[in-house]
């Protein structure tokens, strides 16, 4: 399997990957709605990491508009391109993400992240970055509220409330399954929270987590372990912990 290297012009210090996010803000758009559910094809990203080898897998699969069939999956190992700083995660994976997206035989559609958009110290989390760089429409769905607060959400499925950095609305804690921990959704580039969410929940018809990131975590780990030959992990602290303090 061919192993990727990191992009000559990556970021390679704290200081240009900082500078290059606060330039990349300024092109997310956020007036956009954005496609409505089962009208687009739907893909999945997530990656998983063997730091050991100092490698990264991603995996990007594409779903039919109902989130039901896959229309076409793609992945790419590479070697980690950014040390782990929080706030600055999408620097590790997007080389290879973009890779993955690159090599899918259809359109992608929306693209549904293992993780953050807004919601993130500045507002640009992997989502919004990703979404940026591609032009695609492009939101978060993550298993943890990173360090932002909220009231709990009514118990049954569809129940959200809003997903709080002091007084500012980043996201949304969505109940995906009655009595069940909700999902954090944030908007990426070219989807608005209530699209967002909107999708999370055709996307979720019989688990927590949406059928994209299932079955994307799935190829990952597949895909590291075929270029490793051993066990994939996934990103540090667990199945889609954004590191130590679970930052995006």
């Amino acid at each position: 399997m061919e192993i990727l290297r990191t992009p000559p012009d990556w970021p390679r210090t704290e200081t240009e990957a900082r500078a290059a996010q606060e330039a990349l803000r300024a092109r997310r758009v956020r007036d956009e709605a954005g496609p409505a559910p089962g009208t687009v094809p739907l893909t999945g990203v997530d990656v998983a990491y063997d730091d050991a080898r100092d490698l990264v897998a991603a995996a990007a699969v594409v779903l039919d508009p109902e989130g039901r069939s896959v229309l076409g999956q793609a992945t790419a190992v590479g070697r980690v391109s950014f040390p782990y700083v929080p706030g600055l995660l999408a620097f590790r994976e997007l080389p290879t993400v973009l890779a993955a997206l690159e090599r899918l035989p259809v359109a992608p559609g929306v693209v549904v992240c293992d993780g953050y958009g807004v919601a993130h110290p500045r507002r640009f989390g992997l989502a919004a970055h990703l979404g940026v760089l591609t032009g695609l429409p492009a939101f978060g769905v993550a298993k943890n509220p990173f360090l932002f607060t909220y009231e709990a959400p009514g118990e049954e499925r569809g129940a959200r409330t809003p997903l709080l950095d002091g007084t500012e609305e980043v996201g949304a804690a969505l109940r995906t399954r009655t009595g069940v921990k909700p999902v954090y959704v944030s908007a990426g580039h070219r989807v608005t929270l209530d699209t967002a969410c909107a999708h999370t929940l055709a996307l979720t018809p019989r688990y927590r987590l949406p059928e994209t990131t299932r079955r994307a975590d799935a190829l990952c780990r597949a895909a590291l372990r075929e270029a490793s030959g051993t066990r994939a992990a996934c990103r540090p602290g667990g199945p889609g912990a954004r590191g130590p303090s679970g930052s995006p």
